[in-house]
């Protein structure tokens, strides 16, 4: 893997995958260069579906988006447009190809960036799928499979989680929702202090525990 330019990763062109998963029907491509989708990662996915049919008109943004999986499987109902993005370009390559096997009404388009470069221009979401790196710097060592890019949030986890509420306060409609995956349930707590302290738009509606595989929490 080389070295980070500007906070994108420079990790080379798509292969063919050595690996596909069906994930809610969708085949997944992936390989080991690439963060692994996980199959718990889909509750993220069914709960923006449900989500969708009561946000205002918009569409749908996935950041540290990975292969993909968990945006597909989210607008697979609908007819919203999907935005992917992450600032892996190998990450990339393999959610435009996992994007080109769905076929839906709704556009998907993916997009190498780094969440503090988005949104682009006055462009705003109904909807907002996180799925930052947590786990925290002195225990990335645990996970040996995993790219180290796609795992490290930094001392306590929520370097780019942080990041990306930022993100989620300056892109959602009026109306609009964002669901964030955490780690552990003690982080979800740490990010809802931080909405209460700072007092701005977002705050914290729901947190579901998938614990041990990890945490989601409902901003609106």
């Amino acid at each position: 893997m080389s070295a980070l330019e500007d906070g994108v990763l420079d990790d080379g062109p798509l292969v063919e995958p050595s690996q596909l998963i069906d994930l809610d029907g969708l085949d997944i491509a992936f390989d080991d260069t690439v963060l692994r989708p996980r199959p718990w990662t889909l509750a993220q996915s069914h709960w923006a579906a449900e989500l969708l049919p009561m946000l205002p008109e918009g569409p749908v943004l996935e950041v540290c988006a990975g292969v993909g999986h968990i945006g597909l499987a989210a607008v697979a109902g609908s007819d919203r447009d999907l935005v992917l993005a992450d600032a892996s370009e190998r990450a990339c390559s393999f959610a435009r190809r996992n994007a080109d096997a769905v076929r839906r009404s709704g556009s998907v388009e993916v997009r190498r960036a780094r969440v503090e470069d988005l949104p682009h221009g006055h462009e705003r979401f109904a909807l907002l799928l996180a799925d930052p790196p947590w786990v925290r710097t002195a225990e990335v060592d645990r996970f040996p499979a995993d790219p180290r890019f796609a795992i490290d949030g930094g001392d306590d986890g929520l370097a780019v989680a942080l990041e990306c509420l930022d993100l989620a306060a300056r892109s959602l409609v009026p109306g609009g929702a964002a669901i964030l995956q955490l780690g552990t349930s003690e982080q979800a707590v740490s990010v809802a202090r931080r909405l209460h302290d700072q007092d701005g738009p977002l705050h914290v509606r729901e947190v579901r525990s998938h614990e041990p595989d990890g945490v989601l929490v409902l901003l609106a």
